[in-house]
């Protein structure tokens, strides 16, 4: 992670750690960067999300880039994986997409793809670091070599086209739930269910710049629980702010986390012959549940740091076809090159209709362990967790549990703070065993 861009992008309050400058100097690198590395007019497409301060980071990021000589497509409102599509089918240099994701209204961000759709590489991340820093001059366009905006509303028109045509099942008279966040799928995601024959019925579909994942979406999934069961839906899904993840609720009002997709869109790729390598990919957060699930159906697993960033650069390496997160960011690679949170509820609706099977019996192999986090904040994460004796301690718990759970002990990316995670067959268990370790932590004076 460098200075401004995180595995996310640069993220923060709007106008007070992303501002309205920093968008017209990433606007401006990038325009003079792709135009000089191509030898020709570059070509970036922009989508955001509905919050309010979007509009003012997509203007300051047009002015960059127009300033150096590239002319941007603007979506308008649209999803996170619709630009990454269409930066990849129509031969876009980069994109960009405005958005903090699942954060309150007053956060945004600048998530920067490559033409490939892909999370941009470290080095050109870095390079404009350096921009934003002052360590490198770029020029000014001038005469015919300014750039110019493009209302290309048509792209986002080409996705939903795209996604329709991802389902090989008429929804017809299949009651869906969506919960849209009052986010970037609110334009999208009915209109998809609709032209497939689905019931559908929409909630928290009314953006007014300040709403986003405001009590809603996939981080307040309690509320489509009670829609599905109030409405008596057959499933219901939902999104976050620029539907990049979904989860799901099944026809009696249980969660269906991420890992319950991964299982169950997993099972039925091995049943089809369609499991690469025999693999699924997960992060270190997944639950223990999920992996005695594939223990028994025989499904192999991959393990990645915490973030679709690492997961999808494992996909890239092995050809591993399925991974994901148990927030909601499902990658199928065969068909996308990140987290898609419609595309995820297409292929869950898929299973339920090839297989004839509610939703509430596909995830019932997952039996969900109980799980205690507590963060511990110390003076130096690496002496922390790199201490002997602490060591030894998490060694010692995960002898103890055996195969009836697991220890996990890892950094926190952004804060001084140490995570110390067990997953066991009761809760009191896990308590048991987390403050056994953070007693030693505290007893080897790493405690901030």
């Amino acid at each position: 992670m460098g200075k401004y861009f995180g595995t996310d992008g640069f993220r923060g309050e709007a106008n007070a750690d992303l501002t309205f400058e920093h968008a017209v100097k990433i606007g401006r690198f990038l325009g003079w960067y792709y135009g000089a590395k191509e030898g020709k007019k570059a070509k970036v497409v922009i989508g955001k999300d509905t919050r309010r301060s979007s509009y003012m980071f997509e203007y300051a990021l047009c002015t960059g880039l127009m300033a150096s000589g590239a002319d941007a497509y603007i979506m308008h409102v649209t999803t996170t994986p619709s630009v990454a599509y269409i930066a990849r089918v129509d031969d876009f240099d980069c994109g960009i997409m405005i958005s903090a994701s699942h954060n309150p209204y007053y956060d945004n961000g600048i998530k920067l793809l490559n033409g490939n759709g892909e999370k941009m590489d470290e080095e050109t991340i870095l390079k404009v670091e350096d921009y934003l820093d002052g360590k490198v001059d770029v020029p000014i366009a001038a005469k015919d070599e300014i750039g110019r905006t493009v209302d290309y509303v048509a792209g986002r028109n080409r996705y939903i086209g795209y996604l329709i045509s991802m389902s090989k099942y008429s929804f017809k008279d299949v009651k869906v739930g969506l919960d849209v966040a009052n986010g970037a799928a609110w334009q999208i995601a009915k209109g998809v269910f609709d032209a497939l024959g689905a019931k559908t019925y929409v909630m928290n579909d009314s953006p007014d710049g300040y709403n986003i994942n405001t009590d809603c979406g996939s981080t307040h999934i309690e509320h489509l629980q009670k829609f599905v069961v109030e409405k008596g839906l057959d499933i219901g899904f939902a999104y976050d702010g620029d539907a990049d993840r979904c989860l799901c609720v099944d026809e009696k009002g249980h969660v269906v986390t991420g890992d319950h997709i991964l299982y169950v869109y997993g099972c039925y790729m091995k049943e089809r012959g369609k499991l690469v390598n025999n693999k699924v990919v997960t992060t270190v957060m997944s639950n223990f549940g999920l992996y005695k699930a594939f223990d028994k159906v025989g499904i192999e697993y991959d393990k990645t740091d915490v973030g679709d960033k690492y997961v999808y650069e494992n996909m890239v390496k092995t050809g591993n076809r399925i991974g994901g997160e148990q927030s909601g960011h499902i990658i199928f690679s065969k068909y996308a090159t990140t987290g898609d949170g419609i595309l995820t509820s297409l292929k869950m609706m898929e299973v339920m209709l090839a297989k004839e099977k509610p939703m509430s019996e596909l995830i019932e192999p997952v039996v969900y362990y109980p799980q205690v986090l507590k963060n511990v904040r110390v003076k130096s994460k690496p002496e922390a967790q790199n201490d002997k004796d602490v060591q030894a301690a998490v060694a010692k718990v995960a002898e103890e549990l055996g195969d009836s759970g697991r220890i996990l002990v890892r950094e926190s990316g952004t804060e001084p703070v140490i995570r110390v995670m067990v997953e066991a067959e009761t809760d009191e268990i896990c308590e048991k065993y987390v403050d056994q370790v953070i007693k030693v932590i505290e007893e080897k004076g790493h405690f901030a």
